[in-house]
């Protein structure tokens, strides 16, 4: 392939086919990467899930990509949280053309807000709490990403919209799972609740006090 449009009618089959399988909480997105980047979606199905539209701009790991920061940007089933406090089970590929430059990438983001509330109503109903295995992890990003799920999971709530409290429960369960050890794990965490540094070190400090 040398160009997007050679497997265009391939492509168009595969997002219906995906957006199809997975109803109006999955959104699928191409992305030309040939383009400028302020405007490189060229098809979108169910772009409600993050607000966007043809014509949009791509994300941030794609331009580590084209940077060449990342070589290998494909990722499957990470999190990530929309500016209107969407949680999101995302995957993405990139597509080469013959020469081996990437000139496109396929996103798949599933709104798992709702699903995570329920589960959370569920565990506290059946007063169940599971017994963490060990997850194994291709990089600390994703044990990151599957540690902020496992907390979401046990307060069930979006992070942006928990209480002091339920903020609490959610840093005390990252901190005894040595969340913070990650290097720069904490703007990331800032990042999903909506706090500031400060609010995140003041709610630690009250948690490691407690626990001294």
């Amino acid at each position: 392939m040398k160009r997007l449009e050679d497997e265009g009618k391939l492509l168009d089959q595969l997002l219906t086919l995906i957006s199809a399988q997975f109803g109006g909480s999955c959104e699928v997105v191409l992305h030309d990467l040939t383009k400028d980047y302020n405007h490189t979606i060229v098809d979108i199905r169910n772009g409600h899930i993050t607000n966007r539209v043809v014509g949009g701009c791509g994300s941030n790991l794609g331009l580590e990509v084209l940077n060449g920061s990342v070589v290998d940007g494909d990722r499957f089933n990470y999190v990530t949280t929309t500016a209107d406090g969407k949680i999101l089970r995302s995957s993405s590929i990139y597509i080469k053309n013959d020469e081996g430059t990437v000139i496109a990438s396929i996103c798949i983001n599933l709104d798992i807000t709702e699903t995570l509330k329920m589960e959370g109503f569920l565990r506290k109903y059946n007063h169940f709490e599971s017994s963490q295995g060990e997850f194994f992890a291709q990089d600390v990003n994703k044990l990151l990403d599957y540690l902020i799920q496992q907390a979401q999971s046990l307060v069930g709530k979006d992070p942006k919209e928990m209480n002091k409290d339920e903020r609490i429960t959610f840093l005390n369960y990252l901190d005894e799972k040595g969340a913070f050890q990650i290097s720069k794990s904490s703007i990331k965490i800032c990042e999903v609740l909506g706090i500031s540094k400060f609010t995140l070190y003041s709610d630690l400090e009250a948690i490691r006090g407690k626990a001294g």
